[in-house]
């Protein structure tokens, strides 16, 4: 089976295949590090509730939307084991929430899909290895980052808490799912479409 390698239009490459590029630019910016703690869990220890092929189960069903998660992807399950969310609505969400940023931080719609695709599509060991190795290298990463220095200006605190879901992986008194969104409020994205002709 072969994968969609193309890398995603007018986004630097991060030296390989689309689906890293998604992960690291498009994903591991939304990641709180508890997210990302918990996926290193489940991959070290091949959870079987963690997934492939379908982002919960049960599935996301409007009859069974406050139903209990047992298993989810990557990205359902950082929500679900790193976030503490319960049900098959919440981890609906934040997917899809994930999903949406990370097609914004790339400037193509459904960019995604290289991730999801990948992600669904290849071995289970395969993806245990390979995936184990971004999810430790982003939080290398953000051990590596100095500590933010102490509020040295009063316009910082917006700063800080906008970068909250990527630095210290803190939920308490916050919604993890609405996080703090620097685009509410204001007017809709829209992402140019071109459709070809029948």
């Amino acid at each position: 089976m072969t994968h969609d390698r193309q890398l995603v239009a007018g986004v630097p490459s991060c030296g390989g295949e689309a689906w890293r590029q998604v992960w690291r630019e498009g994903f591991v910016p939304e990641l709180s590090t508890a997210a990302l703690e918990a996926l290193r869990e489940g991959l070290v220890t091949d959870d079987p509730r963690l997934q492939q092929g379908a982002t919960t189960t049960p599935p996301p069903l409007l009859s069974l939307m406050d139903w209990a998660v047992e298993a989810a992807c990557a990205l359902g399950y950082c929500g679900w084991r790193g976030e503490g969310l319960k049900t098959v609505g919440q981890v609906e969400e934040y997917f899809a929430r994930l999903c949406y940023e990370a097609d914004l931080r790339l400037g193509e719609p459904t960019a995604c899909r290289h991730f999801l695709n990948w992600y669904d599509d290849t071995p289970r060991e395969i993806v245990r290895r390979e995936l184990l190795a971004e999810v430790e290298l982003a939080l290398a990463q953000r051990q590596a980052k100095p500590a933010p220095a102490a509020a040295s200006a009063a316009g910082s605190d917006s700063a800080t808490q906008s970068d909250s879901r990527a630095d210290n992986g803190s939920t308490a008194g916050r919604d993890p799912i609405a996080g703090s969104d620097p685009i509410a409020g204001s007017d809709p994205i829209t992402f140019p479409v071109t459709l070809a002709a029948a």
